[in-house]
């Protein structure tokens, strides 16, 4: 390695750039279609296609041979790119028909059509920039958005028409609250004849407006974002069968939420959730008669979204996930098919009467399972690591990493038998990995904690850095090398860097994850409790002990330098949500309820302020539309009122994921800088 870790974790965007995504196998398992950068460096993504048979690649779409060298792209797609955590550019996402025989995708917001088996790319003018188009799948038509409407266009005679489109509201496309924290990043799906789509038309008017301006550039106009905060109203959403022949039904629900739809041979369904996300409904969609209620489940704190549900068998069967006797369970038709240890994290496709899945047996791994005719068969590797993947026509491919290695493994099997891998082009960081995951404090956390590579046993106590997340709904200590690299390197920097899943945390169950309900702080008990349970394993100096983290994990080491300075000596903070009210409806009250119940201030940090006596460096994007600037600013406002002295770091132009290369490398190093002095 050549350059310093924070200058190739910052080129190869956190060494994601060069590995194989996006996986699309043909209907007869012949071919897989997937995005790949040429290199670990290359932030351009580019179309690909691997044959199942000889196990050769070929590049398909290369968006520099598309002059598309420099990206323009439009405000939706940017705002996409954000929910996504997209940090690449070139072809980020595609569609095929349904025989993965054609595909469409769009650059710097226009329209191309590739046909697969050729490589010939074709440009499909259209009225504006263009989002999220997919093709019916026959193949014959695709829709896109541009400007809030969304088009179709035959793509036999070129005709090209607006089949919803109304001022003032969009059409087509996830609204804030669905892409940010439900993870559907789409709002229209085709019927399987291709001659309707259901489409979601998405009305903004009643959402608070907010303005992020940019202080550098104080000639540029604020950008206005409707940002739906705890308590305030969300936007509407209204959901309508659009016909080609300019027919339009409703579709109503009653709930707050729509969670997703699917559109396939069984019919048209759909899930929703009401606004304190207690329950979750799926209906039947019949588009004359309306919906028709086919499950309910409840839960007296909330319910949980997992990714892939609804699908169906072949046969038409149900597939769904429920939590059931303390565990979340695969159900198929009405019968759980896993035990209540197996803990399940999401569906990832269904082929004839397979269903293939992600569980956990160990909340450090995850792992890939089938099910056939209610047969659990583990399909990942034996070995403990991370997995995921997808399977069509009797071919699987199986994407992941161990702890023992720093970048993914792609494996093709067929019929259970692998026959080759596709190649991952990510850079190797150069690190020496010294983790080791091991349970901590009376509730065995899952902990792992990373010495110097340099550093031996009796060499001394070594100062400690906690580098959590730490809030429900995200994991960081699993079996992966990958998930590591970063705290490595500040390993190296002569830390023991401790890493900590507390309670709300998947893949224990769902009992573990409700245990943070109405009350964040127990995530900085569990910090605490993980960290004296690290210090009896290891020799560690608890008189040095600084904590850093980004979002949730800002939240959590500011909250630590202000309720426990008995433990922590030093704290960086990004992008930290100080107050709950200023964070989004979907995500805040799932967890502490409407504002009105009386459960924010408990959690929220400004009123902390004058407890302060701990060096704090509080960092935050300006341009960041998630945790927006206004929370950093309010806290260090309150820690000004109370004489505190603070550090406070904004960074112009960067969102809540800091992709600007200079920004993500000097940005460890200013913290380095920072924690170094302020440990002593």
């Amino acid at each position: 390695m050549t350059e310093s870790f924070p200058r190739l974790f910052a080129r190869t965007r956190r060494f994601t750039l060069g590995v194989p995504r996006g996986f699309t196998i043909s209907p007869d398992g012949g071919r897989v279609i997937f995005l790949r950068s040429r290199s670990g460096t290359d932030p351009v993504t580019c179309l690909w296609e691997f044959d199942v048979a000889s196990g050769a690649e070929r590049l398909v779409v290369d968006p520099l041979g598309l002059g598309a060298a420099e990206e323009d792209l439009p405000p939706e797609e940017r705002a996409r790119r954000e929910r996504a955590r997209e940090a690449a550019g070139g072809v980020v996402a595609y569609a095929t028909d349904s025989a993965a025989e054609k595909a469409v995708f769009a650059l710097s917001g226009a329209l191309h059509l590739v046909d697969l088996a050729s490589g010939t790319v074709r440009h499909l003018e259209t009225p504006g920039p263009v989002i999220d188009p997919r093709l019916n799948p026959q193949g014959t038509r695709v829709a896109y958005v541009t400007g809030g409407a969304l088009r179709v266009r035959d793509l036999a005679t070129d005709e090209d028409v607006a089949v919803a489109a109304e001022d003032g509201v969009t059409y087509g496309l996830a609204e804030f609250i669905a892409s940010e924290e439900m993870d559907r990043m789409r709002g229209y799906w085709w019927s399987p004849a291709g001659d309707a789509l259901l489409v979601e038309r998405v009305d903004e008017s009643p959402v608070t407006r907010w303005h992020i301006a940019d202080p550098a550039n104080p000639a540029s106009e604020p950008v206005t974002v409707a940002y739906p905060a705890a308590g305030t109203p969300n936007a509407r959403t209204e959901l309508f069968v659009v016909g080609l022949d300019g027919s339009r039904i409703p579709v109503p629900y009653d709930d707050e939420y729509l969670v997703t739809a699917v559109w396939d041979d069984h019919g048209l369904s759909i899930v929703t959730m009401p606004r304190d996300q207690k329950a979750m409904r799926l209906f039947t969609v019949d588009p004359a008669s309306g919906p028709t209620l086919v499950r309910e489940d409840v839960d007296p704190a909330w319910v949980e979204i997992v990714a892939g549900v609804p699908d169906r068998l072949a046969d038409g069967t149900l597939v769904w996930v429920a939590d059931s006797e303390g565990g979340r369970r695969l159900i198929v038709g009405d019968r759980p098919v896993t035990p209540p240890t197996l803990q399940v994290r999401s569906v990832l496709a269904v082929d004839g009467d397979t269903v293939l899945f992600q569980a956990s047996a160990d909340p450090t791994e995850v792992q890939v399972w089938a099910c056939t005719d209610g047969v659990l068969t583990r399909v990942s590797p034996e070995e403990p690591g991370v997995y995921s993947g997808t399977t069509s026509g009797g071919t699987t491919v199986i994407i992941g990493s161990t702890l023992e290695s720093q970048t993914s493994v792609t494996r093709v099997l067929r019929e259970g038998r692998l026959l080759g891998h596709i190649d991952s082009h990510a850079e190797r960081p150069g690190l020496d990995l010294r983790v080791a995951l091991v349970p901590t404090g009376k509730r065995n956390f899952a902990t792992a904690v990373l010495l110097p590579s340099w550093y031996e046993p009796g060499g001394g106590k070594l100062p400690v850095l906690m580098d959590p997340y730490g809030g429900p709904h995200a994991q960081r200590v699993l079996a992966s090398g990958r998930m590591f690299l970063e705290s490595q390197w500040w390993a190296e920097q002569g830390f023991a860097v401790i890493v900590a899943d507390g309670r709300g945390t998947p893949g224990r169950g769902p009992a573990f994850e409700r245990e943070v309900l109405h009350d964040f702080t127990v995530t900085l008990d569990d910090q605490v409790e993980a960290l004296h349970g690290a210090a009896q394993q290891y020799d560690l100096d608890l008189s040095r002990v600084g904590i850093r983290g980004w979002s949730y994990g800002g939240y959590l080491a500011a909250l630590a330098v202000l309720r426990r300075p008995d433990v922590f000596h030093a704290a960086v903070a990004g992008a930290p949500v100080t107050d709950w009210r200023l964070y989004d409806t979907c995500y805040t009250e799932r967890y502490l309820g409407h504002p009105d119940e009386g459960h924010y201030e408990a959690s929220s940090l400004l009123a902390d302020a004058e407890k302060l006596e701990r060096p704090l460096l509080l960092v935050h994007g300006l341009a960041d539309d998630n945790v927006v600037a206004a929370h950093t600013l309010r806290l260090s406002s309150a820690l000004l009122a109370a004489g505190r002295a603070h550090t406070v770091l904004p960074l112009s132009g960067v969102t809540h994921m800091t992709p600007q290369e200079v920004v993500a490398e000097n940005l460890l190093l200013l913290q380095l800088d920072f924690l170094k002095k302020a440990l002593g």
